[in-house]
Protein backbone atom coordinates (compact mmCIF):
# COMPACT_ATOMS: atom_id res chain seq x y z
CA UNK A 1 0.00 0.00 0.00
CA UNK A 2 1.01 3.47 -1.23
CA UNK A 3 2.69 5.83 1.84
CA UNK A 4 2.53 9.55 1.55
CA UNK A 5 6.35 9.51 2.12
CA UNK A 6 6.29 7.54 -1.52
CA UNK A 7 4.79 10.84 -3.19
CA UNK A 8 7.21 12.79 -3.58
CA UNK A 9 5.81 15.72 -1.55
CA UNK A 10 7.98 18.31 0.67
CA UNK A 11 9.52 17.27 3.94
CA UNK A 12 8.08 20.10 5.78
CA UNK A 13 4.60 18.52 4.35
CA UNK A 14 5.17 15.20 5.04
CA UNK A 15 6.05 16.58 8.79
CA UNK A 16 2.97 18.19 8.89
CA UNK A 17 0.90 15.35 7.67
CA UNK A 18 2.36 13.08 10.28
CA UNK A 19 1.41 15.01 13.34
CA UNK A 20 -1.83 15.08 11.59
CA UNK A 21 -1.89 11.53 12.11
CA UNK A 22 -2.51 10.41 8.67
CA UNK A 23 0.20 7.83 6.82
CA UNK A 24 -2.06 6.19 4.21
CA UNK A 25 -3.33 8.22 1.05
CA UNK A 26 -6.83 7.65 -0.25
CA UNK A 27 -7.50 6.96 -3.55
CA UNK A 28 -7.92 10.12 -5.24
CA UNK A 29 -5.20 11.44 -3.46
CA UNK A 30 -2.98 8.68 -4.23
CA UNK A 31 -4.00 9.32 -8.48
CA UNK A 32 -4.23 13.15 -8.11
CA UNK A 33 -1.08 14.28 -6.15
CA UNK A 34 1.61 12.51 -8.38
CA UNK A 35 0.29 14.38 -11.68
CA UNK A 36 -0.81 17.33 -10.27
CA UNK A 37 3.56 17.21 -9.03
CA UNK A 38 4.34 16.87 -12.38
CA UNK A 39 2.72 20.26 -13.68
CA UNK A 40 0.02 18.57 -15.53
CA UNK A 41 -3.68 19.19 -15.48
CA UNK A 42 -6.31 16.91 -13.28
CA UNK A 43 -9.42 16.13 -13.68
CA UNK A 44 -10.35 14.10 -10.06
CA UNK A 45 -14.08 12.60 -9.68
CA UNK A 46 -15.13 11.22 -6.25
CA UNK A 47 -17.67 10.98 -3.85
CA UNK A 48 -18.22 13.57 -0.86
CA UNK A 49 -15.78 12.38 1.90
CA UNK A 50 -12.70 10.78 0.36
CA UNK A 51 -10.46 13.28 0.69
CA UNK A 52 -10.30 15.83 -2.10
CA UNK A 53 -9.40 18.81 -0.17
CA UNK A 54 -5.93 17.01 0.45
CA UNK A 55 -5.31 15.42 -2.87
CA UNK A 56 -4.95 19.26 -4.09
CA UNK A 57 -3.82 20.82 -1.20
CA UNK A 58 -0.78 18.75 -0.80
CA UNK A 59 1.12 19.19 -3.89
CA UNK A 60 0.04 23.04 -4.12
CA UNK A 61 1.83 23.48 -1.34
CA UNK A 62 4.95 21.59 -2.36
CA UNK A 63 4.87 23.39 -5.65
CA UNK A 64 4.63 26.65 -4.21
CA UNK A 65 7.38 26.16 -1.40
CA UNK A 66 9.57 28.29 -3.25
CA UNK A 67 9.14 31.83 -4.60
CA UNK A 68 7.29 34.52 -3.43
CA UNK A 69 3.93 36.60 -3.65
CA UNK A 70 4.11 40.17 -4.76
CA UNK A 71 1.46 42.59 -3.93
CA UNK A 72 -2.46 41.51 -5.30
CA UNK A 73 -0.95 39.24 -7.24
CA UNK A 74 -1.74 35.94 -5.86
CA UNK A 75 0.13 32.55 -6.84
CA UNK A 76 -2.52 30.07 -6.58
CA UNK A 77 -6.17 30.66 -6.55
CA UNK A 78 -8.86 27.59 -4.52
CA UNK A 79 -12.32 28.87 -5.94
CA UNK A 80 -14.81 27.06 -3.60
CA UNK A 81 -18.76 27.01 -4.29
CA UNK A 82 -19.88 28.46 -0.68
CA UNK A 83 -18.25 30.06 2.53
CA UNK A 84 -18.30 26.89 4.83
CA UNK A 85 -15.98 24.88 2.05
CA UNK A 86 -13.48 27.93 1.55
CA UNK A 87 -13.07 27.91 4.98
CA UNK A 88 -12.37 24.06 5.39
CA UNK A 89 -10.11 24.53 2.47
CA UNK A 90 -8.36 27.70 4.52
CA UNK A 91 -8.13 25.12 7.47
CA UNK A 92 -6.51 22.09 5.85
CA UNK A 93 -3.97 25.19 4.12
CA UNK A 94 -3.11 26.01 7.63
CA UNK A 95 -2.62 22.44 8.85
CA UNK A 96 -0.23 21.02 6.28
CA UNK A 97 1.58 24.51 5.38
CA UNK A 98 2.30 24.70 9.03
CA UNK A 99 6.42 24.04 8.68
CA UNK A 100 6.58 26.13 5.24
CA UNK A 101 5.87 29.66 5.26
CA UNK A 102 3.56 30.55 2.84
CA UNK A 103 1.14 32.91 2.89
CA UNK A 104 -3.17 32.81 2.39
CA UNK A 105 -6.28 34.97 2.55
CA UNK A 106 -9.71 33.66 2.59
CA UNK A 107 -11.96 35.89 0.21
CA UNK A 108 -15.71 34.77 1.27
CA UNK A 109 -18.71 37.27 2.22
CA UNK A 110 -19.66 38.47 5.39
CA UNK A 111 -16.45 39.59 5.91
CA UNK A 112 -15.05 43.51 6.01
CA UNK A 113 -13.45 44.04 2.48
CA UNK A 114 -11.16 46.22 4.47
CA UNK A 115 -9.68 43.69 6.04
CA UNK A 116 -9.64 41.25 2.86
CA UNK A 117 -7.55 44.02 1.16
CA UNK A 118 -5.07 44.61 3.70
CA UNK A 119 -4.16 40.54 3.07
CA UNK A 120 -4.04 41.10 -0.57
CA UNK A 121 -2.02 44.23 -0.81
CA UNK A 122 0.78 42.39 1.26
CA UNK A 123 0.78 39.87 -1.48
CA UNK A 124 -0.95 36.18 -1.10
CA UNK A 125 0.82 32.65 -2.22
CA UNK A 126 -2.81 31.00 -2.01
CA UNK A 127 -6.14 32.85 -2.32
CA UNK A 128 -9.34 31.16 -1.59
CA UNK A 129 -12.25 32.14 -2.41
CA UNK A 130 -15.61 32.25 -3.59
CA UNK A 131 -16.31 33.19 -7.23
CA UNK A 132 -18.97 35.93 -6.14
CA UNK A 133 -16.67 37.65 -3.82
CA UNK A 134 -12.90 37.17 -5.96
CA UNK A 135 -15.33 38.91 -8.74
CA UNK A 136 -16.12 41.87 -6.36
CA UNK A 137 -12.49 42.61 -5.66
CA UNK A 138 -11.26 42.27 -9.31
CA UNK A 139 -13.71 45.13 -10.39
CA UNK A 140 -12.83 47.43 -7.13
CA UNK A 141 -9.35 46.81 -8.97
CA UNK A 142 -7.50 45.44 -5.63
CA UNK A 143 -6.75 42.29 -7.43
CA UNK A 144 -4.80 41.13 -10.41
CA UNK A 145 -5.18 37.49 -11.73
CA UNK A 146 -2.30 37.27 -14.08
CA UNK A 147 0.21 36.20 -11.84
CA UNK A 148 -1.57 32.64 -10.95
CA UNK A 149 0.52 29.51 -11.77
CA UNK A 150 -2.16 27.24 -9.97
CA UNK A 151 -5.76 27.05 -10.09
CA UNK A 152 -7.91 24.65 -8.29
CA UNK A 153 -11.35 24.45 -9.08
CA UNK A 154 -13.50 22.34 -6.27
CA UNK A 155 -17.07 20.77 -5.80
CA UNK A 156 -17.16 22.21 -9.70
CA UNK A 157 -20.88 20.60 -9.66
CA UNK A 158 -22.06 22.29 -6.76
CA UNK A 159 -20.98 25.55 -8.70
CA UNK A 160 -23.26 24.44 -11.66
CA UNK A 161 -26.21 23.82 -8.95
CA UNK A 162 -25.55 27.47 -7.40
CA UNK A 163 -25.48 29.48 -11.02
CA UNK A 164 -22.21 30.07 -10.73
CA UNK A 165 -20.45 28.52 -14.20
CA UNK A 166 -20.58 32.19 -15.87
CA UNK A 167 -18.33 33.23 -13.25
CA UNK A 168 -16.06 30.39 -13.61
CA UNK A 169 -15.65 31.02 -17.08
CA UNK A 170 -14.82 34.55 -16.72
CA UNK A 171 -12.65 33.84 -14.28
CA UNK A 172 -10.97 31.45 -16.09
CA UNK A 173 -10.49 34.29 -18.85
CA UNK A 174 -8.48 36.18 -16.22
CA UNK A 175 -5.91 34.19 -15.97
CA UNK A 176 -2.71 33.21 -17.61
CA UNK A 177 -3.08 30.95 -20.49
CA UNK A 178 -0.20 29.15 -19.00
CA UNK A 179 -1.18 27.80 -15.82
CA UNK A 180 -1.73 24.71 -13.94
CA UNK A 181 -5.29 23.72 -13.28
CA UNK A 182 -7.13 21.42 -10.73
CA UNK A 183 -10.42 20.34 -11.23
CA UNK A 184 -12.77 18.46 -8.72
CA UNK A 185 -16.40 17.27 -9.14
CA UNK A 186 -18.75 14.00 -7.52
CA UNK A 187 -20.30 14.28 -10.59
CA UNK A 188 -19.68 14.95 -14.20
CA UNK A 189 -22.76 16.69 -15.70
CA UNK A 190 -22.48 17.80 -19.68
CA UNK A 191 -21.96 21.05 -18.73
CA UNK A 192 -19.08 20.16 -16.35
CA UNK A 193 -17.34 18.28 -19.26
CA UNK A 194 -17.70 21.15 -22.00
CA UNK A 195 -15.83 23.51 -19.61
CA UNK A 196 -12.86 20.59 -18.62
CA UNK A 197 -13.02 20.21 -22.51
CA UNK A 198 -12.80 24.05 -22.71
CA UNK A 199 -10.36 24.96 -20.08
CA UNK A 200 -8.05 22.23 -19.45
CA UNK A 201 -4.96 20.96 -21.25
CA UNK A 202 -4.91 17.27 -21.56
CA UNK A 203 -5.59 16.62 -17.85
CA UNK A 204 -5.01 13.27 -16.56
CA UNK A 205 -8.22 11.43 -15.05
CA UNK A 206 -8.91 10.07 -11.75
CA UNK A 207 -12.35 8.35 -10.86
CA UNK A 208 -12.25 6.27 -8.14
CA UNK A 209 -15.50 5.47 -7.92
CA UNK A 210 -19.04 5.26 -9.51
CA UNK A 211 -20.51 8.57 -10.23
CA UNK A 212 -22.85 9.91 -7.29
CA UNK A 213 -22.60 6.52 -5.03
CA UNK A 214 -23.08 6.91 -1.24
CA UNK A 215 -20.27 5.02 0.80
CA UNK A 216 -20.87 1.62 1.96
CA UNK A 217 -20.54 2.43 5.54
CA UNK A 218 -23.84 4.77 5.15
CA UNK A 219 -27.03 2.69 6.58
CA UNK A 220 -30.08 4.06 4.55
CA UNK A 221 -33.35 3.90 4.89
CA UNK A 222 -36.51 5.86 4.74
CA UNK A 223 -39.99 6.35 6.47
CA UNK A 224 -43.00 6.73 4.31
CA UNK A 225 -45.17 9.49 5.56
CA UNK A 226 -48.87 9.67 5.09
CA UNK A 227 -49.98 14.03 5.99
CA UNK A 228 -53.44 13.96 6.03
CA UNK A 229 -54.63 17.28 5.86
CA UNK A 230 -53.12 19.96 4.55
CA UNK A 231 -53.10 22.26 7.13
CA UNK A 232 -51.72 19.78 9.40
CA UNK A 233 -49.10 18.23 7.27
CA UNK A 234 -46.32 20.24 8.55
CA UNK A 235 -46.57 20.06 12.10
CA UNK A 236 -46.93 15.90 12.19
CA UNK A 237 -43.72 15.56 10.07
CA UNK A 238 -41.84 17.45 12.46
CA UNK A 239 -43.91 15.17 15.01
CA UNK A 240 -42.39 12.52 12.87
CA UNK A 241 -38.23 14.22 13.00
CA UNK A 242 -38.78 14.14 16.86
CA UNK A 243 -39.73 10.84 17.18
CA UNK A 244 -36.90 9.61 14.78
CA UNK A 245 -34.38 11.10 16.92
CA UNK A 246 -36.05 9.52 19.99
CA UNK A 247 -36.03 6.41 18.73
CA UNK A 248 -32.53 6.80 17.88
CA UNK A 249 -31.83 7.45 21.46
CA UNK A 250 -27.61 7.24 22.42
CA UNK A 251 -27.13 6.39 18.80
CA UNK A 252 -27.53 9.30 17.20
CA UNK A 253 -24.96 11.49 19.33
CA UNK A 254 -24.92 14.20 16.68
CA UNK A 255 -26.80 14.53 13.40
CA UNK A 256 -27.38 17.26 10.42
CA UNK A 257 -30.87 17.69 9.38
CA UNK A 258 -31.30 18.65 5.86
CA UNK A 259 -34.81 20.92 5.21
CA UNK A 260 -34.59 22.03 1.29
CA UNK A 261 -36.31 25.49 2.26
CA UNK A 262 -34.33 28.17 4.09
CA UNK A 263 -37.84 29.14 6.16
CA UNK A 264 -38.58 25.31 6.92
CA UNK A 265 -34.57 25.35 8.29
CA UNK A 266 -35.65 28.43 10.90
CA UNK A 267 -38.98 26.71 11.47
CA UNK A 268 -37.49 23.08 12.42
CA UNK A 269 -34.96 24.73 14.21
CA UNK A 270 -37.19 26.67 16.32
CA UNK A 271 -39.58 23.44 16.67
CA UNK A 272 -36.85 21.01 18.03
CA UNK A 273 -35.79 23.95 20.43
CA UNK A 274 -39.34 23.96 21.65
CA UNK A 275 -39.49 20.50 21.93
CA UNK A 276 -36.21 20.73 24.60
CA UNK A 277 -33.77 19.64 21.81
CA UNK A 278 -30.34 21.12 21.44
CA UNK A 279 -30.73 22.47 17.64
CA UNK A 280 -29.88 25.35 15.86
CA UNK A 281 -30.50 26.29 12.24
CA UNK A 282 -27.71 27.16 9.28
CA UNK A 283 -28.51 28.35 5.74
CA UNK A 284 -27.12 31.42 3.63
CA UNK A 285 -29.43 34.50 4.68
CA UNK A 286 -27.98 33.96 8.48
CA UNK A 287 -24.90 36.46 9.78
CA UNK A 288 -21.69 35.07 8.65
CA UNK A 289 -20.69 35.61 12.22
CA UNK A 290 -23.42 33.45 13.35
CA UNK A 291 -22.96 31.00 10.59
CA UNK A 292 -19.04 30.38 11.62
CA UNK A 293 -20.43 30.06 15.44
CA UNK A 294 -22.99 27.83 14.97
CA UNK A 295 -20.74 25.25 12.81
CA UNK A 296 -17.72 25.97 15.71
CA UNK A 297 -20.48 24.61 18.30
CA UNK A 298 -21.55 21.65 16.31
CA UNK A 299 -18.05 20.92 15.47
CA UNK A 300 -16.59 20.37 18.86
CA UNK A 301 -20.11 18.63 20.37
CA UNK A 302 -21.69 21.43 22.50
CA UNK A 303 -24.48 21.61 19.79
CA UNK A 304 -26.19 18.39 19.11
CA UNK A 305 -28.44 18.88 16.18
CA UNK A 306 -27.54 21.32 13.05
CA UNK A 307 -30.52 22.16 11.18
CA UNK A 308 -29.45 23.39 7.78
CA UNK A 309 -29.93 23.71 3.94
CA UNK A 310 -27.81 22.57 1.26
CA UNK A 311 -25.04 25.35 2.04
CA UNK A 312 -23.95 22.84 4.31
CA UNK A 313 -24.34 19.57 2.13
CA UNK A 314 -20.64 19.99 1.08
CA UNK A 315 -17.89 22.16 2.80
CA UNK A 316 -18.79 20.99 6.49
CA UNK A 317 -16.06 18.45 7.45
CA UNK A 318 -16.95 16.48 11.08
CA UNK A 319 -15.32 13.71 10.86
CA UNK A 320 -17.88 12.10 13.53
CA UNK A 321 -21.56 12.90 12.13
CA UNK A 322 -23.32 9.70 13.63
CA UNK A 323 -26.60 10.62 11.70
CA UNK A 324 -28.28 12.90 8.39
CA UNK A 325 -31.95 13.02 8.63
CA UNK A 326 -33.23 14.07 5.00
CA UNK A 327 -36.34 16.29 6.56
CA UNK A 328 -37.33 17.06 3.00
CA UNK A 329 -36.79 14.64 -0.07
CA UNK A 330 -33.97 16.68 -1.97
CA UNK A 331 -35.37 17.71 -5.77
CA UNK A 332 -31.85 16.91 -7.40
CA UNK A 333 -30.49 12.91 -6.78
CA UNK A 334 -27.00 14.44 -6.67
CA UNK A 335 -27.74 16.29 -3.94
CA UNK A 336 -29.03 13.08 -1.90
CA UNK A 337 -25.79 11.77 -2.12
CA UNK A 338 -23.90 15.15 -0.68
CA UNK A 339 -26.37 14.80 2.26
CA UNK A 340 -25.39 11.40 3.26
CA UNK A 341 -21.55 11.94 2.64
CA UNK A 342 -21.95 14.56 5.76
CA UNK A 343 -21.79 11.11 7.47
CA UNK A 344 -19.98 7.49 7.58
CA UNK A 345 -17.01 9.54 6.90
CA UNK A 346 -13.17 8.41 6.72
CA UNK A 347 -14.35 4.34 7.18
CA UNK A 348 -16.86 5.11 9.79
CA UNK A 349 -20.28 4.08 10.10
CA UNK A 350 -22.93 6.10 9.77
CA UNK A 351 -26.89 5.82 9.04
CA UNK A 352 -29.51 8.23 6.98
CA UNK A 353 -32.69 8.63 7.14
CA UNK A 354 -34.75 10.18 4.52
CA UNK A 355 -38.60 11.59 5.45
CA UNK A 356 -40.94 11.07 2.36
CA UNK A 357 -44.16 11.99 1.83
CA UNK A 358 -46.33 11.24 -1.15
CA UNK A 359 -45.74 14.21 -3.41
CA UNK A 360 -42.23 13.13 -3.09
CA UNK A 361 -42.51 9.66 -4.09
CA UNK A 362 -40.72 10.46 -7.71
CA UNK A 363 -37.86 12.04 -6.37
CA UNK A 364 -37.06 9.04 -4.21
CA UNK A 365 -37.45 6.84 -7.32
CA UNK A 366 -34.74 8.81 -8.66
CA UNK A 367 -32.74 8.89 -5.91
CA UNK A 368 -33.11 5.05 -6.12
CA UNK A 369 -32.40 5.06 -9.58
CA UNK A 370 -28.89 7.03 -9.12
CA UNK A 371 -27.50 4.93 -6.72
CA UNK A 372 -28.69 1.31 -8.38
CA UNK A 373 -30.37 0.37 -5.28
CA UNK A 374 -33.24 0.47 -3.16
CA UNK A 375 -33.26 2.64 0.12
CA UNK A 376 -35.61 -0.13 2.83
CA UNK A 377 -38.20 1.38 4.55
CA UNK A 378 -38.48 1.72 7.88
CA UNK A 379 -42.31 1.87 10.10
CA UNK A 380 -43.53 5.26 11.09
CA UNK A 381 -42.48 5.58 14.46
CA UNK A 382 -45.63 7.72 15.14
CA UNK A 383 -48.33 5.12 15.09
CA UNK A 384 -51.58 6.89 12.78
CA UNK A 385 -54.60 6.81 15.43
CA UNK A 386 -57.65 5.53 13.76
CA UNK A 387 -60.22 7.78 12.70
CA UNK A 388 -63.33 7.78 14.62
CA UNK A 389 -66.67 6.11 13.10
CA UNK A 390 -69.16 8.82 12.84
CA UNK A 391 -72.35 7.82 13.84
CA UNK A 392 -74.85 7.07 11.01
CA UNK A 393 -77.37 10.38 10.87
CA UNK A 394 -81.23 8.78 11.21
CA UNK A 395 -83.45 9.14 8.29
CA UNK A 396 -85.60 11.95 8.51
CA UNK A 397 -89.45 10.78 7.26
CA UNK A 398 -92.12 13.38 6.30
CA UNK A 399 -95.83 13.38 8.28
CA UNK A 400 -97.97 11.35 6.42
CA UNK A 401 -100.88 13.20 5.48
CA UNK A 402 -104.48 12.65 6.34
CA UNK A 403 -106.73 13.46 3.73
CA UNK A 404 -110.31 13.05 3.95
CA UNK A 405 -112.49 10.07 3.51
CA UNK A 406 -114.51 11.38 1.01
CA UNK A 407 -113.92 14.45 -0.84
CA UNK A 408 -116.59 16.75 -2.10
CA UNK A 409 -118.18 15.78 -5.71
CA UNK A 410 -117.47 18.59 -8.25
CA UNK A 411 -120.79 19.18 -9.07
CA UNK A 412 -121.47 19.96 -5.32
CA UNK A 413 -119.18 22.36 -4.93
CA UNK A 414 -120.63 24.04 -8.22
CA UNK A 415 -123.77 24.41 -6.58
CA UNK A 416 -122.11 25.81 -3.45
CA UNK A 417 -120.76 28.62 -5.67
CA UNK A 418 -123.95 29.38 -7.27
CA UNK A 419 -125.78 29.91 -4.06
CA UNK A 420 -122.75 31.61 -2.37
CA UNK A 421 -123.34 33.91 -5.52
CA UNK A 422 -126.96 34.28 -5.15
CA UNK A 423 -126.49 35.18 -1.84
CA UNK A 424 -124.26 37.93 -2.33
CA UNK A 425 -126.62 39.06 -5.04
CA UNK A 426 -129.55 39.25 -3.39
CA UNK A 427 -127.66 41.30 -0.53
CA UNK A 428 -126.70 44.46 -2.86
CA UNK A 429 -130.55 44.17 -3.97
CA UNK A 430 -132.96 46.61 -2.41
CA UNK A 431 -136.21 45.19 -1.98
CA UNK A 432 -138.42 48.02 -3.23
CA UNK A 433 -140.58 46.30 -5.51
CA UNK A 434 -139.68 46.15 -9.27
CA UNK A 435 -136.50 46.83 -10.57
CA UNK A 436 -136.32 50.74 -12.41
CA UNK A 437 -135.73 50.45 -16.02
CA UNK A 438 -134.51 54.06 -17.93
CA UNK A 439 -135.32 57.10 -15.76
CA UNK A 440 -139.12 56.45 -14.94
CA UNK A 441 -141.04 59.54 -13.43
CA UNK A 442 -138.12 61.66 -13.16
CA UNK A 443 -137.30 62.08 -16.97
CA UNK A 444 -137.08 65.43 -17.40
CA UNK A 445 -139.87 66.90 -19.58
CA UNK A 446 -137.61 68.72 -21.95
CA UNK A 447 -136.01 65.29 -23.06
CA UNK A 448 -139.33 63.73 -24.28
CA UNK A 449 -140.51 66.19 -26.45
CA UNK A 450 -139.66 65.24 -30.00
CA UNK A 451 -136.82 67.09 -31.92
CA UNK A 452 -139.14 69.02 -34.70
CA UNK A 453 -141.09 70.23 -31.22
CA UNK A 454 -137.26 71.46 -29.38
CA UNK A 455 -136.90 73.41 -32.43
CA UNK A 456 -139.92 75.26 -32.72
CA UNK A 457 -140.53 75.86 -28.78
Amino acid sequence: MTKFNELNLNPKVLKAIEEAGYETPTPIQEGAIPPALEGKDVLGIAQTGTGKTASFTLPMITLLARGRARARMPRSLVLCPTRELAAQVAENFDTYAKNVKLTKALLIGGVSFKEQDALIDRGVDVLIATPGRLLDHFERGKLLLTGVQIMVVDEADRMLDMGFIPDIERIFSLTPFTRQTLFFSATMAPEIERITDTFLSAPTRIEVARQATASETIEQSVVMFKGGRRDREASAKRQVLRSLIDSEGEKCTNAIIFCNRKTDVDICAKSLKKYGYDAAAIHGDLDQSQRTKTLDGFRDGTLRLLVASDVAARGLDVPSVSHVINFDVPGHPEDYVHRIGRTGRAGREGKAITICSGRDEKALAAIEKLIQKEIPRLDNPVKEEPKPERPKPEKKTRPTEVRPTEAPKRDDKREDRKKDKEVRGRGRRADNGPSVVGMGDHLPSFIALSFDERRTG
